[in-house]
């Protein structure tokens, strides 16, 4: 059993934002793969289904970017899922709108929600994909801007476009492994690209 978390922000204010393309993702592969996700436990938006044979829960922590690991943590616990069957969906600023990284473990790279999810399940051991949405011009309040603004235009299409594979990345995921997923899906868009 696997546990795929889309990581963002509750709430029509945030819809649509850089910092909810975790929600946007796991949207994606609630539609493709035809799990409802209209439980609410564990502090999360959840749905149960399978992919392929194997089982998964489908979730999107209502608890804020920040406190992502409580809910992962809450459901984890429930169903005996392991971290390294965690597969978590996030935004990351550090890499150019339309790129994709997959990547098997390792630390929080500045991501709150990581940060959070490393804590509460006391492992940095869990598969990651993070979708590029560019960085902010500026410091400070202007990266909180850019994270919580709405993606529009050129950069908006990019990142949605990459959103759509991740049905397939999941699926590559739990029916081979993540070498297989991040040798298929991991792709930089060059700033010259941009």
């Amino acid at each position: 059993m696997y546990l795929i978390l889309g990581l963002g922000n509750p709430g029509k204010e945030y819809k649509n934002t850089r910092h909810n393309v975790g929600f946007l993702a796991l949207e994606e592969i609630a539609s493709k793969f035809e799990i409802d996700l209209a439980r609410e436990k564990f502090q999360a938006v959840y749905g149960e289904g399978f992919i392929g044979t194997e089982k998964v829960i489908l979730a999107k922590p209502l608890t804020y970017m920040n406190n992502s690991g409580q809910s992962a943590r809450a459901i984890c616990d429930f169903y005996k899922i392991v971290p390294e069957q965690v597969i978590v969906l996030y935004d990351d600023m550090n890499l150019s709108a339309g790129s994709i990284r997959i990547r098997e473990k390792g630390s929080d790279g500045g991501h709150n929600g990581i940060k959070s999810i490393i804590y509460h399940l006391c492992s940095d051991q869990f598969p990651r994909v993070r979708f590029g949405v560019g960085a902010p011009k500026g410091k400070g309040e202007a990266v909180i801007r850019h994270v919580l603004g709405r993606m529009s235009g050129e950069d908006g299409e990019k990142v949605e476009a990459c959103v759509k594979d991740a049905p397939a990345i999941v699926e590559t995921i739990i029916r081979m492994d993540v070498p297989t997923a991040m040798n298929r899906f991991n792709k930089t868009i060059k700033p010259e690209e941009e």
